[in-house]
């Protein structure tokens, strides 16, 4: 009797690397885009409106849970511009081996954080 062995990899066949995880990730966090793009339209139409009507939506964004999901938004940009460059690089052709593609995605996870953290320092807390 064969023994049954699956036509592709599967999960259990790979090690999940950082640059695997952010790969989803990103995936994940387009869908994130798609609903901080609709505030921000929000905010836009509202600033178009008038006076009364901004000061409604710039109230709703002050509420904290709505703060975290703009600063969670932030960083949503700002990872997949970093993703873009990474990609950028790589359509070069360089960054493919194993520490390079580490590095360089370890790269995007930080400058995207700390990206995010300075645009929030300068234009929001002080």
């Amino acid at each position: 009797m064969a023994q049954f062995r699956p036509t592709s990899p599967h999960l259990s066949v790979y090690r999940f690397t950082l640059t695997m995880t952010l790969s989803i990730l990103h995936r994940v966090l387009g869908i994130g885009l798609y609903l901080g793009t609709v505030l921000f339209a929000l905010w836009l139409g509202a600033a178009a409106l008038g006076q009364d009507q901004l000061s409604a939506v710039q109230g709703f964004f002050g509420h904290p849970i709505i703060q975290i999901g703009l600063f969670l938004y932030t960083w949503t940009l700002f990872h997949h511009m970093a993703g873009g460059l990474k990609h950028f690089v790589w359509d070069t052709g360089a960054g493919f081996d194993a520490a390079s593609r580490e590095a360089i995605t370890l790269a995007t996870l930080v400058f995207s954080i700390v990206a995010t953290v300075l645009v929030w320092a300068v234009f929001v807390w002080f």
